[in-house]
This record gives structure tokens, C-alpha cells and sequence, in this order.
């Protein structure tokens, strides 16, 4: 049977596709602009009928009628990293959070400690050879689709066919819906005076042929804007945008110096405009890999002068960040901050930046305090922070002692707070 056959026989309407779910079925979906719009509302009028079904995606951006806590024992979401759409479910209890490091999910699930029964993913056109991208979210959905029974792909004409290790051939495949939803875009964020002054501090540590990790949002969007003048910078993070994107247009990013997949860009999943979507399609400079070859700090760590840039909600005097929520409410999640952390400090030349506005609420509360809310928990350990960066200095704390970090720490602090933050720490004996 021809690949175009096979496609045309497997072809059907998302309620029949979704007919393939059984109860007590654990269902894997990708994060982000991955998410199959069609499958999950299809799935969600069937939730009724079903019985201790689990659905696991980082990142859903959409929210979906499974969403309910009348029905949560019949399709329940699991994530290991709130977002908008899940954020009231998992604080209320209707939804479960799973601590993990994003470049650990594709290990948990290979050796079953997190099921995989059913992957729904939202994929592009199958090519000449019969396969079909994951571009936009290959993350931890291909060790899924290595241990699923059931593969349903939504096939997206607008999601891009992309390289390197994102595949799936039909001959794979138990069911194929096409939809024409437009995919999930980003955007644009709000750049002002404190972002700017932060990342003028970041693009100070960052030289010329580092190779980079960074995320969204004002911060690092304005921290492209103040790297336009860098040279042969490479690009190794777990997500791509339109900033990352931006420098690459502009001949900043070169990926001429990296020591891995020199040439190309590397990530693991892509959230952006419709116009990044666009140029990722067919493009050989950009390769998307699952997030263990991507995030993995072993891995990361042999590009030289890796430079992860990540931000935080919280960071104590000690060094101790707090990047997925204050006390026992969840905000976000572990996600690869730690992974990237961890490898820039072990690449030669490497430099960890937590880069974060120095007061949160309007200014009403500081980002550096002197010890964090019980309850709240801890990202990335005061024993791997190294460079903190908010719109007032830097402070370096690899290497420095607990009076040493507190002094940094105070110094880059709002001044409106420093004399408080002093006394505390005097206090608890922090400072002399």
C-alpha cells in the first residue's frame, strides 16, 4: 500500500478518532502550539462516558470542556507545568501537578513510570515518504509515540514540516483528523524602562560566539534588542520565538562556534508568530529535537560559552529561586530553568543568568527577600545560581559566601527595600 493510501485510509472525523480512548487510558498531548484543538474538544464531549482517563501535556493554552471538576474522575489533566488554561484546575484540585525536570519526561515515560496508552498531537502534512513533523512541540512527544498503543495525529496544513528528530511515519499511525484551526500564536510583550535597564546587565556577560538559551517575554525580548550588536552567537534552547528568531535575521546568530549541530539552530518546541511558523517550514538551519537531546545538561554543556538566560518569581539572600509560585499556590512549573542552569555551569565558558525586575506587584513587594514563604518551592538551588541580573546591577554568587551573596544581592535590590532587607539579614546573623 502506497503512503498516500495509508493516509486516505486512516482518514476520519474527530468523534471517530477519539472513539480510540479507553477508559483508564493515559493520554500524552504536546505542549504549546502542538496541542491538537480538534481532538481535545472531540475528546472532551466523550468525557462523560469514560472512566479514569488522564490526559498529561506541559503548557495546554487552551482551555477545553475536560476541564471540569464535575468530571475530573472521567478525564482528569495531569502537568508538570501549570499554565493560564490549567492554573485554576491544579490549584483547585481537579487537576494534578507532577514535579519534574522538562528533559526528564521523555525517560519517565520510556520506562513507564509516566503512562503513555494514547498520544493526540497536532502535526504537519505528511510528506512525499510518508512522514509527518512534530516541529512545533517534539518536547517529550516522541518517546510517547515510542511506547503508545494508539497514535491520533490532527493534521494542520499550517504547522510547518520541520528537520531533525521530530518524526512520524503513518505507517505509525491509528487515526488522522485534518483541521484548519490556526495554530496558537504569542503576542507581543510589553518592553519598558526596567526591562531595558535588566537587559543592558545581561548582554554585558554575554560575548561574542556564546551560544544561547532564552525564553519569552519582555525581558527577553529586550534583551535581543540590546544583543544586535554581538557577533557569531549560536542558538541551543529548549524553545524558540520570535526574539531568537529576530537575531538570526539579523546575522547575529550564526551557530558558526557551536560545538553541537554547529550551523543550525536547536530547540525543542517553538511558540511565536504565524510569520516564525512560516520560516521554520523546510528551513535546514533549524533542527527541533526532543527535549532529552535538547535541555539534557550533559548534552547542553558541550556547546562552550553556553549562556542560559532564565528569570524567577523569588530569590532569598542565600540564592535560592523560586520560579513556580509563592507558598502552596502553583503558578508554573520546573520546566527546563534547572536543565539550563545546570548545563551552563558545566559548559567551558558558560554563565547561569536569573535575570528578574527587582520589585513585583507595582513595586509593592521586593523579588529578593530574606527568606522565601513557607510552603513556596525551590527551583533552581542556591549551590547552581550564578549570575543574578535585575534593572539595578548584577550580583555573582557562584563562588561567594552567605555574607558575600546577601551584599550582592542587597545592592541590586529596589532601594526602597534595602535598608529592610538589611536589617533582617542582620538578624538572622546573615550579615555581620
Amino acid at each position: 500500500m502506497s503512503v498516500r493510501s495509508a493516509y486516505a485510509a486512516k482518514l476520519v472525523d474527530a468523534a471517530t478518532a477519539v472513539g480510540h480512548v479507553q477508559d483508564g487510558d493515559a493520554i500524552v498531548v504536546p505542549l504549546g502550539a502542538g496541542e491538537p484543538p480538534t481532538l481535545l474538544h472531540a475528546l472532551s464531549a466523550r468525557r462523560h462516558e469514560l472512566r479514569k482517563v488522564t490526559v498529561f501535556q506541559l503548557v495546554a493554552l487552551r482551555h477545553y470542556d475536560y476541564y471540569d471538576p464535575d468530571t475530573a474522575e472521567n478525564v482528569r489533566h495531569l502537568t508538570p507545568f501549570v499554565g493560564a488554561a490549567s492554573r485554576r484546575a491544579v490549584n483547585g484540585g481537579w487537576a494534578d501537578f507532577i514535579p519534574a525536570h522538562f528533559s526528564e519526561l521523555p525517560g519517565l515515560i520510556r520506562s513507564e513510570q509516566l503512562g503513555s496508552d494514547v498520544v493526540l498531537a497536532q502535526c504537519s502534512p505528511m510528506d512525499e515518504h510518508g512522514f509527518f513533523a512534530l516541529g512545533l512541540s517534539t518536547d517529550y512527544t516522541l518517546a510517547a509515540v515510542s511506547k503508545a498503543r494508539t497514535i491520533v495525529l490532527e493534521v494542520n496544513e499550517k504547522l510547518p514540516f520541520t528537520f531533525g528528530n521530530c518524526h512520524v511515519h503513518v505507517s505509525r499511525v491509528a487515526a488522522i483528523v485534518e483541521s484548519e484551526h490556526p495554530l496558537a500564536t504569542l503576542p507581543g510583550t510589553s518592553v519598558g524602562d526596567v526591562e531595558r535597564a535588566i537587559a543592558r546587565n545581561v548582554a554585558d556577560l554575554i560575548p561574542d560566539g556564546a551560544t544561547l538559551q532564552i525564553g519569552i517575554g519582555g525581558i527577553p525580548d529586550a534583551v535581543v534588542a540590546q544583543l544586535m550588536t554581538k557577533n557569531d552567537l549560536g542558538l541551543h534552547t529548549e524553545m524558540i520565538g520570535d526574539g531568537p528568531l529576530a537575531l538570526i535575521e539579523a546575522g547575529v546568530v550564526t551557530n558558526n562556534h557551536k560545538n553541537v549541530n554547529r550551523g543550525k539552530a536547536v530547540a525543542t518546541f517553538a511558540l511565536g508568530s504565524d510569520r516564525l511558523y512560516a520560516w521554520m517550514n523546510r528551513n535546514p538551519s533549524i533542527e527541533m529535537r526532543p527535549v532529552d537531546e535538547v535541555n539534557a545538561p550533559p548534552i547542553a554543556a558541550l556547546n562552550d560559552n553556553l549562556h542560559s538566560i532564565n528569570s524567577t518569581m523569588a530569590i532569598d539572600l542565600v540564592g535560592q529561586c523560586a520560579s513556580e509560585g509563592i507558598g502552596t499556590r502553583l503558578y508554573s512549573g520546573t520546566g527546563g530553568q534547572f536543565d539550563f542552569v545546570r548545563a551552563a555551569n558545566i559548559s567551558k565558558g558558560g554563565r547561569s543568568i536569573i535575570a528578574v525586575p527587582a520589585t513585583a506587584k507595582g513595586g509593592e513587594l521586593s523579588t529578593i527577600v530574606v527568606s522565601h514563604v513557607p510552603g513556596t518551592p525551590i527551583t533552581t538551588l542556591r549551590n547552581d545560581v550564578n549570575f543574578v541580573c535585575t534593572e539595578f546591577g548584577t550580583a555573582k554568587l557562584r563562588g561567594a559566601s552567605l555574607h558575600e551573596r546577601a551584599e550582592q544581592l542587597i545592592s541590586i535590590a529596589h532601594p526602597d527595600f534595602r535598608d529592610e532587607l538589611t536589617e533582617q539579614a542582620k538578624e538572622l546573623h546573615i550579615l555581620h
